[in-house]
C-alpha cells in the first residue's frame, strides 16, 4: 500500500461568515462526505467500506449510536458517517519514523485537527520520563511497565476509563478486570453526557435508558418533540426517520436557542424532492427558548395541561396516572404555585409560544420527547428531565406504540458500555451475578467517575489512568486542570486508532497502545471474529470489519484488555483470559449469564439486525422503581441570572466534528468556512454589548475561585435567543470550571456558563 503524505497543518484564518442554511443534508452532503472518503481512502478502499456501514454483515459506524432500520438502506449512513469512516480507512499512518521527527513538545502545540489527520497508529509507543519523545516499545515490554506501576499501586489508585467506541465483549472484560484488580474506578464518557438522563430515567421509570424504538418514530407518533438536540449534525440519519414520520402526518416541535437547519428542513439525497426538489419541512413549531430554559418550559406546559383538564377533563390520561404512577398531587401543587414572572424569565419565550406548543400537545394521542446534551449538561440536568417524564406521563405516553422517552445517545457504543457494567455505580445486582460467575468478590463501594478523576489526578491519588478509545483530554472540562492532572500521573495508558490531544498531555510515563477499528478484520486463534455494540434504543447486533489492519502490530480492544489482565493478575487467576481472547463467543457466553436481557446471545446475535434487550416500562408498562409505579416529581426551579453586560454560554459541535474529533474549519450550515474561533451571539445583545459583528474578543467564564478565559474569538451576529451565545468546544471547555456540575449526575454544565466578553 502507498503511504501518502501526511496532512499540512491548517491554522485557523480569519474565519468568513455568510448566511446561515435553511435545509440540511442534499447533494453538499453526500459530495463532503465522500471527498473526505476518497481523500484518505481512496476510491477502492473507500468504497468498499462504505458499502457495508451499519449493513448486516458489515460492521457498526464507529460514529452516532442511531439505530439501523430493519432492512436497512443500500446506502445507510450519513456525511458525517463517512467522514468517520474515512479517519479510520485513512492510508495515512503515524509510526516511530513520525514519533521521532515530532517531539512531543511541537506536538502539543498543533490542532486537534492536524493532530487526527496524521494518521493511524501502527505500533506501541513509549514516552519515557523526563523524555519529549515517543519511541518504540514491544507489546510484552508495554504489559509489563503497566504490571508493575499496578503492583506498587492500591487498586484504587488506577482509573479504567471507556469511550463509547469500546465493543460489549471489550467493555465486559475491562470491567472485569478493573474489579479483580479491586476497583470501580471506571469513568466513562457517559458521565460526560447522558449520565443525567440515566439518573432521571431510573429515577421515575425505573430504567436508565429510552423507552421507544425506531418504528415509533416513523410509523406511530403522532408529535415528536426534539429539545436541545441538533440531529442535522450529531444524528444526521435520525432525519430520514422523522421524514418519513411526517410523510404520515406526524408534527414535530423544535425547542432550540439556535435554529438549526436539521430542525427546519431536510432535503434527503435518496429522493427526488430532496435532490431537485424543496426537501421536507421538518419543524411545524420551533421555540428559540433560552439556554437552561427548559425545566421552565415543561413546568409551564404541565401546569396549563392540569388546568385544561380542570376546566375540560379527558386532556389527562387519569386511568394510567391512578394505574401506573404515584406522587400526581404532590406534582400538581408545585405547578400551580409557579410564578408566571419566572417561568416567562426563564424561557425567554412569550405566553403565546407555550400556547401554541400546548395546542400541538393537545391534538397528538402519541408524543415522543427526544432530547441530547441541550439538556443534560446543566446543574438542573436532571429535575428537566425528571420534567419531561412528568409530561409524557400526564398523558399516559409511556409504554404505547408512538410515545416515550428518547435520550439519543452521543457514540456508537456508549449505551452498551454501560450495560456491560462500565460504571462507577455499580448495582448489587450487577455484582452479585459478577461474583456468582467469576467465584471472586468484586470491590462494592462506589469509584470515581469523570469529575472525580480529574481531582483524583490532581491530587495526587491516581498513579495509574489507562483509556480505551477517546480523547479525554480534549472531552473533559476545565482544560488547563485537566491537562495538568494527566501530566501529573505516574502512568498514562491509551488504547487508540489516532493521534489524539491526550497523547501529548502525557503523565510521567506514556504508552500508546494501537488497536483495531471497526472497519478492520479481526483474526485471532480460534478464527476470524466479530464484536457486538447497542445502539440508542436497546438494539443489540453484530459488527465485523472487512479491511486488513492497518498495521500487522495492532491488537484488538479484547486482546489488549485481555492479555493486560493476564499479565497484571497473574498466572494463578481462573479467568480465561486467553480464550476470551481466541474466541470472542466465550465472552458472550459469560455475559449471557451475567447481564440481564442477553440469554442465549450467541443465538440471538446471529439473526439479521441482532436482537433488542428488555424494558419493562416499555414492554408492559412495569416500572421497577422503589415503589413499583412511574414516579412524578416535584422540582423546584432555579433560574439561571444573568448579571447585567454578561451572556449565558453554550458549547456547541461544528457540523465538521464529531463529538472531539475535528474533520475540517467549516461549519456550512451555520454559514462558517474556515476556523473555529467564533462566538455566535444575538445582534440586538451585541448592541446592548457595544460589539458589532466582526469584533474579536476573549471569552472570559466567571466562576467563584477564578475566571477562566479563551482568547480570539471572532464574534458573529446570529438568531440565538436573547441573553445567550454559542462556541465551539473543545475549544471552549477551557472556560468550564471543573465543579461545575450536574446536580445528582455530576456531569460538567458546559451548556450554562455565565460569560463576559472582553475585546482582545
Amino acid at each position: 500500500m502507498t503511504t501518502r503524505p501526511p496532512a499540512r497543518d491548517e491554522q485557523d484564518t480569519k474565519p468568513r461568515i455568510g448566511k446561515p442554511k435553511r435545509s440540511a443534508a442534499g447533494i453538499p452532503g453526500v459530495v463532503h462526505g465522500l471527498a473526505d472518503v476518497l481523500d484518505q481512502s481512496g476510491v477502492r478502499r473507500g468504497v468498499r467500506s462504505l458499502r457495508v456501514v451499519n449493513q448486516h454483515t458489515g460492521f457498526d459506524c464507529p460514529g452516532c449510536a442511531w439505530p439501523e432500520p430493519g432492512k436497512p438502506h443500500l446506502i445507510e449512513f450519513c456525511e458525517n458517517g463517512a467522514k468517520a469512516v474515512a479517519e479510520e480507512t485513512t492510508v495515512r499512518r503515524v509510526d516511530a519514523a513520525f514519533f521521532a521527527a515530532h517531539p512531543i513538545s511541537e506536538l502539543a502545540t498543533r490542532s486537534d485537527h492536524w493532530l487526527g489527520r496524521q494518521g493511524r497508529l501502527t505500533e506501541p509507543m513509549l514516552r519515557e520520563a523526563g523524555s519529549d519523545h515517543y519511541v518504540p516499545v514491544s507489546w510484552d515490554d508495554a504489559f509489563d511497565i503497566v504490571a508493575a506501576e499496578l503492583a506498587d499501586a492500591e487498586p484504587d489508585q488506577a482509573a479504567f476509563y471507556t469511550s463509547g467506541r469500546t465493543s460489549n465483549e471489550a467493555a465486559f472484560c475491562y470491567q472485569l478486570f478493573a474489579r479483580k484488580l479491586g476497583t470501580n474506578n471506571l469513568p466513562d464518557c457517559s458521565n460526560m453526557c447522558h449520565e443525567s438522563s440515566g439518573s432521571a430515567l431510573t429515577e421515575t421509570i425505573g430504567i436508565g435508558k429510552g423507552s421507544v424504538s425506531l418504528a415509533d418514530i416513523t410509523d406511530h407518533a403522532e408529535l415528536i418533540v426534539i429539545v436541545g438536540q441538533n440531529p442535522g449534525t450529531n444524528h444526521p440519519r435520525m432525519l430520514t426517520a422523522l421524514e418519513q414520520a411526517k410523510d404520515r402526518g406526524a408534527r414535530i416541535v423544535a425547542i432550540n436557542p439556535l435554529p438549526e437547519a436539521g430542525l427546519l428542513n431536510f432535503k434527503n439525497p435518496q429522493r427526488a424532492r430532496g435532490v431537485v426538489g424543496k426537501g421536507t419541512q421538518l419543524a411545524d413549531l420551533f421555540l428559540p427558548i433560552r439556554v437552561a430554559g427548559d425545566l421552565a418550559l415543561f413546568q409551564a406546559v404541565n401546569r396549563r395541561l392540569v388546568e385544561l383538564d380542570e376546566r375540560s377533563p379527558g386532556v389527562l390520561d387519569h386511568d394510567f396516572i391512578d394505574t401506573y404512577t404515584t406522587g400526581m398531587a404532590d406534582a400538581a401543587a408545585g405547578w400551580k404555585a409557579l410564578d408566571q414572572a419566572d417561568t416567562d424569565a426563564a424561557t425567554g419565550l412569550s405566553p403565546e409560544q407555550i400556547d401554541a406548543f400546548v395546542a400541538e400537545v393537545e391534538r397528538a394521542g402519541s408524543i415522543i420527547v427526544c432530547w441530547a446534551m441541550g439538556l443534560t449538561q446543566h446543574k438542573q440536568a436532571v429535575p428537566t428531565i425528571r420534567e419531561i417524564v412528568n409530561f409524557l406521563l400526564l398523558r399516559g405516553n409511556i409504554g404505547r406504540p408512538g410515545a416515550g422517552a428518547c435520550p439519543v445517545r452521543g457514540h456508537s457504543n456508549v449505551q452498551g458500555d454501560r450495560t456491560m457494567g462500565i460504571w462507577e455505580r455499580p448495582t448489587p445486582a450487577f455484582l452479585d451475578a459478577l461474583r456468582d460467575e467469576f467465584g471472586f468478590e468484586p470491590p462494592r463501594e462506589h469509584g470515581y467517575d469523570t469529575v472525580q478523576t480529574i481531582r483524583a489526578m490532581r491530587d495526587g491519588k491516581i498513579r495509574v489512568f489507562m483509556a480505551v478509545g477517546g480523547n479525554f483530554a480534549a472531552a473533559t472540562p476545565d482544560s488547563d486542570v485537566t491537562a495538568a492532572a494527566l501530566q501529573s500521573v505516574p502512568l498514562t495508558v491509551h488504547v487508540s486508532t489516532k493521534l489524539n490531544r491526550s497523547h501529548v498531555l502525557p503523565g510521567q510515563r506514556s504508552l500508546i497502545l494501537p488497536c483495531l477499528g471497526r472497519t478492520e478484520v479481526d483474526v485471532q486463534a480460534g478464527g476470524e471474529q466479530f464484536v457486538t455494540v447497542e445502539d440508542s434504543m436497546s438494539a443489540v447486533h453484530a459488527s465485523r470489519g472487512t479491511l486488513a489492519p492497518a498495521s500487522s502490530a495492532l491488537r484488538s480492544e479484547v486482546s489488549i484488555v485481555c492479555g493486560l489482565a493476564r499479565r497484571v493478575l497473574g498466572a494463578d487467576d481462573d479467568t480465561p483470559w486467553e480464550s476470551f481472547t481466541e474466541n470472542y463467543a466465550e465472552i458472550r457466553d459469560r455475559i449471557s449469564r451475567v447481564v440481564p436481557g442477553f440469554a442465549d446471545f450467541e443465538t440471538r446475535i446471529a439473526e439479521p439486525g441482532g436482537f433488542v434487550l428488555p424494558h419493562a416500562p416499555r414492554d408492559g408498562r412495569r416500572f421497577p422503581t422503589d415503589v413499583g409505579r412511574a414516579k412524578f416529581t416535584v422540582n423546584p426551579l432555579e433560574i439561571v441570572h444573568v448579571p447585567p453586560g454578561r451572556l449565558i454560554l453554550q458549547t456547541i459541535r461544528s457540523h465538521d466534528q464529531f463529538n472531539t474529533t475535528i474533520y475540517g474549519k467549516d461549519d456550512r450550515y451555520r454559514g462558517v468556512r474556515g476556523g473555529r474561533q467564533v462566538v455566535f451571539v444575538n445582534s440586538d445583545d451585541l448592541v446592548d454589548l457595544g460589539l458589532v459583528d466582526g469584533d474579536i474578543v476573549d471569552l472570559v467564564s466567571e466562576w467563584s475561585d477564578h475566571d477562566r478565559r479563551a482568547s480570539g474569538f471572532r464574534v458573529v451576529a446570529y438568531p440565538t435567543a436573547r441573553g445567550c451565545a454559542a462556541a465551539y468546544y473543545p475549544e471552549t471547555n477551557v472556560l468550564v470550571p471543573l465543579d461545575h456540575t450536574a446536580d445528582i449526575s455530576g456531569t460538567p454544565a458546559s451548556k450554562s456558563l455565565i460569560i463576559r466578553l472582553e475585546r482582545t
